[in-house]
């Protein structure tokens, strides 16, 4: 099994940045692709950022290229999310998630097989 926690959230305003952050516990060893995914109110969950755990392979939702990056640091068993230019939009909680592998990369929801509970982000106008 693995654990993963977020953290970082908070409320902030528009144009403004912030960075998540998902710590791995457990088999993290078995990790193949972290990822981001975000709900917010009244909408279906939704991918924002994946990143291979060894190697180059990044991914984004085009929602979020240009404003947000996906980073690692494997000796930590973390990755980050550094969302800046923050929109009213951008509101929702973001959840960690992570792909076991190898396996060919799958932005579904369903594709993952653990996750996080979550920490909210809250951009006021």
């Amino acid at each position: 099994q693995v654990q993963l926690v977020e953290s970082g959230g908070g409320l902030v305003q528009a144009g403004d940045s912030l960075r998540l952050t998902c710590e791995a516990s457990g088999r993290a060893f078995s990790i193949y692709n972290m990822a981001w995914f975000r709900q917010a109110p009244g909408k279906e969950r939704e991918f924002v950022a994946a990143a291979k755990w060894s190697g180059r392979n990044i991914y984004y939702a085009d929602s979020v290229k240009g404003r947000f990056t996906i980073s690692r640091d494997n000796a930590k068993n973390a990755v980050y999310l550094q969302m800046n230019s923050l929109k009213p939009e951008d509101t929702a909680v973001y959840y960690c998630a992570a792909r076991s592998g190898p396996r060919p990369w799958d932005p579904r929801e369903e594709a993952m097989d653990y996750w996080g509970k979550g920490t909210l982000v809250t951009v006021s106008s």
